[in-house]
């Protein structure tokens, strides 16, 4: 229940912490642990067993698909669940075993067996649209998932990878930070209300910032190139975050799970990251030479 504007703020809690969470919308310290959770998830595998991070990507992505297609389902869309969930698994495993043709083919696949589930599902009526929502699916979740795959195959694809998470994980946490301090002009009011230009602001100084230090350090280049890369990661992150943000609210739902405390499902924390995926290996690659 929420306080009246004029009633006390409970003594055990002060009325600076209470009011930065209100702007934050969620509990900072438990969002952070969860991040830097995922984040050491990442890191260990990356450097250790370059399979148990591919293991780690099929996982997120087996998990987001079934969070997408749960929420389709409430609104009467009858993707193939289970055809989508083994063929993107599969296409990830494609492209780290064989690289762009194999995933090709994987695709290809994953999209004749929804079909073939599809047609002998019910509802003959609404074939078309589920198959065309099927196939966006395919697309927006294992497959870009698999271009981030495709740049482990790289002498420094575990560099690559973790220049990638930083540049787009700095957009994220910098336009969080500033939005919550500074935000009063509204981005996108429509679709995400509480996306600021300031926000925007944020994220391109951290981003940038970071990634001019980052990409030096991990790769034979230079800073400016790295800025430059963190200025793709916040085009793309925030574009990634938008259109989840619009897909969600036509589908009338607030976050695609619940899996992550104070995040939402794995979906929720992919948004950022997939559209980046495929821009950021073609950017990597040319900035390594």
């Amino acid at each position: 229940m929420t306080d009246s504007p004029g009633s006390p703020v409970p003594a055990t809690e002060p009325s600076s912490i209470t009011g930065a969470k209100r702007r934050a919308g969620r509990n900072v310290p438990v969002a952070t642990a969860v991040g830097v959770t995922l984040a050491a998830l990442v890191l260990i595998t990356l450097y250790t067993v370059t399979a148990l991070f591919v293991a780690l990507v099929v996982v997120a992505v087996v998990i987001a698909v079934y969070e997408v297609c749960q929420v389709l389902s409430g609104r009467s869309i009858d993707v193939p669940v289970v055809p989508l969930m083994v063929g993107g698994a599969a296409m990830v495993v494609a492209a780290y075993v064989d690289g762009t043709d194999a995933l090709t083919v994987a695709l290809t696949l994953t999209i004749v067996a929804m079909a073939a589930a599809r047609l002998v599902g019910p509802g003959e009526d609404r074939l078309a649209q589920d198959l065309v929502v099927g196939a966006f699916v395919a697309v927006y979740v294992p497959l870009l998932a698999a271009s981030a795959v495709l740049m482990v195959s790289a002498d420094d694809g575990a560099d690559r990878i973790v220049i990638f998470i930083l540049a787009v994980a700095l957009s994220d946490t910098g336009g969080f930070a500033a939005g919550v301090r500074f935000g009063k002009h509204p981005m996108a009011p429509s679709v995400s209300p509480k996306k600021s230009w300031e926000g925007l602001a944020g994220s391109v100084v951290a981003a940038t910032a970071g990634s001019a230090v980052a990409v030096p350090l991990l790769l034979d280049a230079t800073w400016w190139q790295g800025a430059l890369v963190g200025l793709v990661a916040v085009a793309t992150a925030t574009t990634g975050d938008l259109a989840e943000s619009l897909l969600k609210r036509d589908l009338g739902v607030k976050d695609m799970g619940h899996l992550l405390p104070e995040h939402g499902g794995i979906m929720d924390r992919l948004d950022s990251l997939l559209p980046t995926a495929p821009v950021m290996a073609l950017v990597l690659a040319a900035v390594a030479g």
